[in-house]
């Protein structure tokens, strides 16, 4: 049974402002946040444009600013974030054994929720509306730049040939 949390409304706050200053910078607006009982560890938010990175996601960013941790910290963890994760940020949880998921909205990647729940993982579902409208917003402005993020090949796109 996945249920919301009297901490999520908070936590979720810092995943969502996080989005929006990723899209201020002209990145992706997608946040992340992980946090314990003991409270948040750490934010992050997608850093693909900004950085030029193929990977930094916006759990990977939270993950990658909260360091070097022990496994019970992971196993006592929620990560919290605008958007469904992809398989690679999937992955990243699964492997850290983050037990609990709280998602804003489940618009891009569907298939890894089978992945993180055939592992353990509770995942809630906020279908928040900020986190969506904002990425709405950000689709509509800038179409090339997510398909690129989500992995999709665009008929114009430049670059080498697919193999």
């Amino acid at each position: 049974m996945t249920s919301l949390h009297r901490e999520d409304s908070e936590c979720f706050g810092l995943a969502l402002a996080e989005a929006h200053a990723g899209y201020d910078e002209g990145g992706l607006p997608i946040g992340a946040a992980l946090a314990t009982s003991d409270g948040v560890i750490a934010v992050g938010r997608n850093r693909r444009v900004q950085s030029g990175s193929a990977i930094r996601h916006a759990e990977m960013d939270c993950l990658e600013n909260a360091g070097r941790l022990p496994a019970s910290t992971y196993r006592g963890a929620t990560l919290y974030s605008t958007l469904s994760p992809c398989y690679m940020c999937s992955g990243a949880i699964v492997l850290f054994g983050i037990p609990r998921l709280v998602v804003g909205g489940e618009i891009d990647f569907e298939g890894p929720r089978a992945v993180l729940e055939g592992n353990g993982v509770e995942v809630v579902l906020r279908h928040d509306k900020g986190s969506l409208d904002l990425i709405d917003r950000f689709i509509a402005e800038h179409p090339a730049v997510w398909a690129e993020d989500i992995g999709v090949v665009l008929d114009a796109e430049p670059g080498p040939p697919t193999l």
